[in-house]
Parts: C-alpha cells; structure tokens; sequence
C-alpha cells in the first residue's frame, strides 16, 4: 500500500468522514492514522469490531464511552514525578472512571455477543483508589475541593472569615456619609491580592493608606485603607498557607498516578481503539454499509456496490475479478461510470482491509491484497517538466516494478489513451 493509491482513491476523505464519529480526540487521530491490514487474520477481527459495535449500537443501550481524554503526555509528567494542576488530575479522575465503566459494560452477556470487543475491553486495568482520590479532592470543573483535606478546610474558612471581616469594613467606608465623596466609585478590587477602593487625588491626604495602583490618567488611586492593613496582612498570610497545602495535594495525588503511569498509557491504546470502533459502526450505518466475506484470497465480488463518496442518486455496480478471471476490462461511452467503477472497487477494498464495512449488499467478497496501484486521471506533474503521457509511462513503470505478488490489485484508467 502506497500513500499515492491512498491519495488516488481519495481514501482520505473517508478517514476524515469516519473521524467525525469518533467522541474522543484519541479516537479521531486512530482514525485518520487508519491504514489497511495486509493478513485475513487481522482484517476479520477488525471486521468483527465493526459489527459487534454495530448491534451494540442499534440495541439502543447507552455505551459509556464519554470522559475519555487524551493523556498520555499527562501520565509520562506523573510517571516522570512531575505535578499535575487539578485541571489534569479531574481529566485523569474522568479517563480511569470511562475505563471502568467500559470493562464493566462488556461482562456478563455482552462476553457472548459482542467476544471481540469484550476481550479487549478485559485489557483495560482499572485504578478504583486513583479515581477515588481524584473525585474526594478534585472537583470536576478542576478546582481543589474545600474538604480535599482537614487543614484546607480551616485554612479556607479562615480565609473567607478574614475576606468577610475587610469587606464589611470598606462597605462601611464606600458607602460612608463624610467618606463617600471622596471616592471616585463606589466599589472594592483587588490589587496585587490586597482589597482596595478608588480614591480621588486630590483626596490622597484625607484618606490614609497604602497606595497599590493607580489609573492611566493619575486621576484616581487605589488605595488600602490604614483601617484594613493588619486584616489584610493576616489574610494574605493564610491565602499562603492555603496556597501551600494545595500544592501538597496535588504533589500527593500526582504521586498516585506516577504509580500506575505505565499501566495507563496502555489503556489508552484500547480506548482509542474501542472509540474508534464505535465510530467505524456509526460510520457504516451513515453509509448503510456491511460486513464484506474476507476470502483470503485475491478475489473480488462486489453485489450492489456504491461509491461512499457519491451523494444523491448513486447508481449501484457487481463486480467480479480474481477465480476465473485476473484481468477485467470496462467499456463504455463518455461518462458511463467506468473510472467510478475502477475507484469503487479499489477505495471499497481499501476499506474491507481498513475493518470498515462497505455500501454493498450482503454477500459481497473482499480478498486479501498485499498491494493496491492506481493509475487513474491526469496527474501530470509540471515541476518535473513531465508531459501528461510520460506522467503515465512512469507511474505504470513504477507500478509493474511493485506489483510483483499475485495477490496485487491494479486499477488502470483508460490504458488505451
């Protein structure tokens, strides 16, 4: 297989179409990385993948494949020691709960219905103390939860008691008879962590204080009050106490998943694979697709195929080419289908190889193909000076130095010309 056939049959497109049906974004790059298996052995299972998620599907139950996130880069930071911000720990807490959840939903009666699936789904490790940890500490918006820890608790109650004890003092200065008027507004900020008001300039003197900032035009100051140091002081002592016992969570919870980093780097593997099933089964039922016989052998035998590409109305072909016969010829006027065809057969075998089903009706055979080569269209390449004939010339040269198996697919286009 050759990224030239791939470009040709325009089998891209359909990486990018089946992407949209993956929920996560492992899934969706799976996807797009999506290539043909080369053994029956390979393309059966992925076969079957398919159309197990598809009566998953359509049995109308709810397949928990939501909170899936992309973290392998986040589990090598924990595995090497580093620290995880509570953003990526909530996505941790998410990924080893949707691991659970799925090797869960695959006992029991779906190991008898859906056995490819389920295998997999065994591989998954869970990590129940992790995920416990994570959902006790971590909310899953990704804020340190108050009751993380005892200490948190009384750090943020007292921080909360002192912010309380400042604004009910510069409520009683803003909104103050003799104090009011030399405010520019009637408001509390912050400035570098510290609560203050805005105050006039020309009122610098009358109002004493510690001066944080002030506007563009000079105008007006923002000032901490002298009656509110001493509470602010204390309260920014706590918010580093805070501070400090936060960073001792998180340095504990990343601590617990360093330990089962390597584990969990491979249930990322199996839960892109397992998104991208689910995908493929979706993708069939868009396209009304199904599950090809994989012959083994270098035969091809297409009931009722269309082009996935095509819109409106798609006029189905049978095709057959590889036990009698090895060579076919299509014939036909001008626009008659005859290129259609020739990529039909080649993008549908691309996808039987690749474990997705296929628009065509039941019975259809797809062969195992070591090697797929086109020569369709005009693809003159002007940067080697080439005309449109030599293109052809040497692409076919190319192509009968590769195809040297009996097990190759050739797709020339109008090789009369």
């Amino acid at each position: 297989m050759n990224e030239r056939t791939f470009r040709v049959l325009e089998f891209d497109k359909i990486l990018t179409r089946l992407s949209t049906y993956a929920g996560s974004s492992l899934g969706k790059e799976l996807a797009l990385k999506l290539r043909p298996a080369l053994t029956s052995a390979e393309i059966k299972e992925w076969q079957a993948e398919t159309t197990e998620a598809c009566l998953l599907t359509q049995s109308g139950e709810r397949i928990p494949l939501g909170g899936i996130h992309d973290l392998r880069a986040v589990f090598k930071k924990a595995g090497l020691g580093g620290v995880l911000s509570p953003e990526e720990l909530a996505a941790v807490g998410e990924t080893c709960r949707a691991a659970r959840l799925l090797r869960e939903f695959f006992r029991g009666e779906k190991e008898e219905t859906a056995p490819t699936l389920a295998a997999l789904a065994t591989e998954l490790t869970t990590f129940p103390a992790v995920e416990e940890a994570i959902e006790r500490a971590i909310e899953p918006e990704g804020k340190v939860r108050d009751n993380a820890s005892p200490q948190l608790y009384r750090l943020r109650s007292q921080i909360r008691t002192f912010q309380n004890r400042v604004r009910d003092k510069l409520e009683t200065i803003v909104h103050g008879r003799e104090t009011r008027k030399y405010l520019q507004e009637s408001l509390i900020t912050l400035r570098n962590g510290r609560y203050v008001i805005p105050v006039k300039q020309e009122y610098r003197q009358v109002m004493p204080g510690i001066i944080h900032d002030q506007s563009a035009s000079v105008a007006t100051l923002f000032i901490e009050p002298m009656a509110i140091v001493e509470i602010n002081n204390q309260l920014r002592q706590v918010e580093a106490e805070e501070e400090k016992e936060v960073a001792r969570i998180l340095a504990a919870l990343s601590a617990l998943v360093g330990e089962v980093a390597s584990p969990a780097l491979v249930n990322m593997k199996i839960l892109a694979r397992l998104d991208l099933a689910f995908a493929k089964a979706r993708y069939s039922q868009a396209l009304g697709g199904t599950e090809p016989v994989i012959n083994g052998q270098a035969y091809l035998r297409l009931l009722a195929a269309r082009h996935p590409l095509l819109e409106g109305e798609v006029v189905p072909i049978d095709l057959e080419l590889g036990r009698s016969f090895q060579t076919l010829v299509i014939t036909g006027p001008n626009t008659g289908g005859k290129t259609v065809s020739l990529k039909t057969a080649g993008l549908l075998t691309l996808m039987a190889q690749s474990g997705l089903h296929i628009p065509a009706a039941s019975g259809s055979e797809v062969g195992v193909f070591a090697g797929i080569y086109c020569d369709i269209g005009d693809e003159q390449s002007i940067g080697q000076s080439l005309s449109t004939f030599s293109s052809h010339l040497t692409n076919i040269i190319s192509i009968l130095q590769e195809a040297q198996s009996e097990n190759s697919l050739v797709l020339l286009d109008e090789l009369g010309a």
